[in-house]
């Protein structure tokens, strides 16, 4: 089974690659290591947007975060030439959550990302992995993760 296979019986369609949204690239393929830029919390309603400890709770963030995942995988695909199955595993994750001073519930919101990436790759999907604290995100998301992926 392949991976879009796999994603498709977790109930998820990967969207087309988010365009960026300023002077970067999406991705950087550099050998057989894909540096992916920081994808921000969106679905097909838009962004999800929203501040941890004051106005959205864990289970929320962690969702978002999920959501970042599939735009992380999304991106993958695209610097893949449209191949995800060329995906090897996930090397490492850097989460930002949009959190007030005293939130320290960080590492439980990006677990939404990781949870997703083992269910979806299974050990292709363990990585390393920081969740770190942001004052405020670009446009009020509550959550962006950049990524680091091994690719053929």
């Amino acid at each position: 089974m392949g991976i879009e296979d796999k994603l498709a019986s977790l109930g998820v369609t990967l969207p087309n690659a988010p365009a960026p949204a300023a002077n970067y690239v999406p991705f950087v393929k550099v050998g057989s290591i894909v540096y992916i830029s920081g994808q921000i919390s969106n679905d097909e309603n838009g962004l999800i947007v929203g501040k941890l400890g004051e106005n959205m709770d864990v289970a929320a963030g962690a969702a978002a975060a999920r959501r970042c995942a599939i735009n992380l995988l999304a991106q993958v695909k695209a610097a893949c030439g449209g191949d995800l199955d060329q995906l090897v595993r996930v090397i490492k994750l850097t989460g930002f959550v949009n959190s007030t001073a005293d939130f320290t519930n960080q590492p439980q919101v990006i677990n939404g990302a990781s949870d997703f990436l083992v269910e979806a790759l299974g050990e292709a999907g363990r990585h390393s992995r920081s969740a770190v604290s942001a004052a405020a995100l670009p446009l009020g998301v509550a959550v962006e993760i950049e990524g680091i992926f091994e690719v053929k």
